[in-house]
């Protein structure tokens, strides 16, 4: 229904980011809020609309390429968009559609909410599909600069943003303390943190 929105980054949450556009404030999903910014540059945010019996939700994406991805994984039985967008959060969809390839379950259960089966259902259903949607990946953005800390709440609102992915409190106990040792902002705390999650 929506293809894309264009307007002002009014605020910026663990789970949503506002998008003003006209006066209109959309609240939009995304697997990564904090790759956003408040800036007074419009920003276009690619959009899914998700129709539940129950709910509406408007899910935004920094590239075309990561909601097709994110299309492709909602297909699959056993992850709804929550999880899919925990899967995008890490910033290297790549590794993720290599995954599927190699039909590496080891590497697909790290995610929340993926287990055994969903991993193994990821594989039958898109093992084979991706290739000529992603023949170039790169959706992690090596030109942002990592700015300084600005805050010192920069780690925590990089932590909450894990927890509403479904990462547990254990899960990020274990790397937190290799996060205390950097100086960065919350978009770059969430890429490090995911980086030591999926390594684990």
């Amino acid at each position: 229904m929506y293809d894309y929105i264009k307007g002002h980054v009014t605020r910026v949450t663990p789970e949503y980011i506002t998008l003003d556009q006209n006066g209109v404030g959309w609240l939009i999903m995304t697997p990564n809020p904090y790759s956003f910014h408040m800036t007074d540059e419009i920003q276009q945010v690619f959009t899914y609309l998700h129709v539940r019996q129950d709910v509406q939700l408007l899910l935004g994406f920094k590239t075309l390429e990561q909601r097709e991805l994110f299309k492709k994984l909602i297909t699959v039985s056993g992850i709804g968009p929550k999880g899919a967008l925990a899967i995008l959060a890490s910033g290297i969809p790549s590794q993720v559609i290599g995954a599927i390839e190699r039909e590496d379950e080891a590497f697909l259960v790290q995610f929340p909410g993926v287990g055994k089966k969903t991993a193994r259902q990821m594989i039958l259903d898109l093992k084979g599909k991706l290739h000529d949607l992603f023949t170039e990946i790169d959706f992690d953005d090596e030109e942002h600069s990592l700015l300084t800390m600005a805050e010192n709440g920069a780690l925590d609102e990089a932590i909450l943003a894990l927890e509403a992915l479904g990462y547990s409190q254990r899960e990020l106990n274990k790397v937190k303390s290799a996060l205390e040792k950097e100086e960065l902002d919350t978009e770059g705390y969430m890429k490090k943190a995911l980086q030591l999650l999926l390594k684990k």
